[in-house]
């Protein structure tokens, strides 16, 4: 079986990508990885073949609603060059999904760490359904423009998701992170993390002299900058923050804050060493939590961060912080709170347990040699 890989570049996209395209290879499939000169060194790093492409910008999830005929050429032009026999992608990859149907393609979806569009039945009520159906009728906007760019003819879908969900929609979380009566749509299954990261350097240079708080900042999307907390909660106090700067912008760390910035490629062994994970809630440090059995506290701002900071309360391994202004909100009273609740470690272990005997990548490759059958 030929498998053209084309996920977003950036790593919480690529990464699981790469961990599919892995256990496809270690089947003797051939894979070969569609990327662009950032995300080159890393399929390298994988042992995969690389695609080049040469927009970097088309395939970055920041650009996803501007750049969607590019990732559509880029997609189109691996197509021809490889002639696979399924494509994997990226949510939010909708040149992907508009090339594999232009070409009769079966193209199985990546998905995040929990469902982001309308269940089917079920869910947590009306104003969660009311956010969902908003969320799915914005991202088809986007989707059907690029189709009719592309001269596809209109579709007719009984479920207005489904053109979005490809062959099959893999979700990377738990089954907990959604209402216990939520009934997902039918293309859509869950098979766990799919977790891959860069080989980490042998030591961290960390001091071992305070516990660790894994800090990972996502966007703002206008919201609250967490910055001026941070400094606040971790100068003088009992933890040492090791902080991971997603898609958050420039460092605002004072001096003489305990604070340890950086833009490493990985995060596990980290998460690992820490007491909790303190993020706005993306999918990529609240599975490092979960693989890790570590609690979380959750600081959301827009986009998928809140869906998926419910869905972790919701499983009962997270407290919310609580906006600036309101009662109790204090971060590093909260820090130690989440830090020692011991029920929160024990359904996060609880959770981590099940991820990682789950066999993630072997479910999804599953999946992918399903579609192409």
């Amino acid at each position: 079986m030929n498998v053209l890989l084309c996920p977003l570049g950036d790593p919480g996209y690529l990464y699981p990508a790469l961990a599919v395209g892995r256990e496809l290879r270690r089947r003797s499939h051939t894979v070969h990885v569609l990327a662009g000169p950032r995300a080159a060194p890393l399929v390298t790093e994988a042992v995969l073949d690389l695609s080049a492409a040469t927009d970097d910008t088309a395939l970055s999830v920041a650009h996803w609603t501007a750049r969607g005929p590019e990732q559509y050429t880029e997609v189109a032009r691996a197509v021809r060059r490889l002639r696979p026999d399924v494509l994997l992608t990226s949510v939010l990859n909708h040149g992907a999904l508009v090339a594999a149907e232009a070409t009769d393609l079966p193209v199985v979806v990546l998905g995040l760490a929990a469902h982001l569009w309308p269940y089917r039945s079920g869910g947590a009520g009306p104003a969660d359904t009311h956010d969902r159906t908003w969320r799915l009728t914005e991202t088809l906007k986007h989707y059907q423009a690029l189709r009719a760019a592309a001269g596809l003819a209109p579709r007719h879908d009984r479920h207005p998701e489904t053109p979005l969900l490809g062959t099959t929609f893999l979700l990377r979380g738990h089954p907990d992170l959604e209402p216990a009566d939520a009934e997902l749509p039918p293309a859509v299954r869950h098979v766990g993390p799919c977790w891959w990261e860069p080989e980490p350097p042998s030591a961290e240079p960390l001091p071992d002299s305070k516990p660790l708080a894994y800090v990972h900042l996502g966007r703002t999307f206008g919201g609250t900058s967490l910055w001026p907390r941070l400094n606040t909660a971790f100068t003088g106090g009992t933890y040492r923050a090791v902080v991971k700067l997603g898609r958050s912008g420039a460092p605002e760390a004072a001096e003489g804050a305990d604070l340890v910035v950086g833009r490493r490629p990985w995060m596990g062994p980290l998460v690992d060493r820490s007491e909790l994970v303190l993020t706005n809630a993306t999918s990529a440090p609240v599975l490092a939590a979960l693989l890790h059995g570590k609690p979380l506290l959750v600081a959301p701002n827009g986009s998928e961060q809140q869906v998926l900071a419910a869905a972790c309360l919701r499983a009962g391994v997270a407290r919310r912080l609580p906006e600036p202004g309101t009662p109790a909100t204090d971060l590093r009273t909260a820090i130690e709170e989440t830090a020692h609740d011991a029920q929160l470690r024990s359904r996060a272990q609880e959770i981590a347990a099940t991820l990682t005997d789950g066999k993630s990548e072997f479910h999804a490759a599953d999946a992918v040699e399903s579609a192409a059958h």
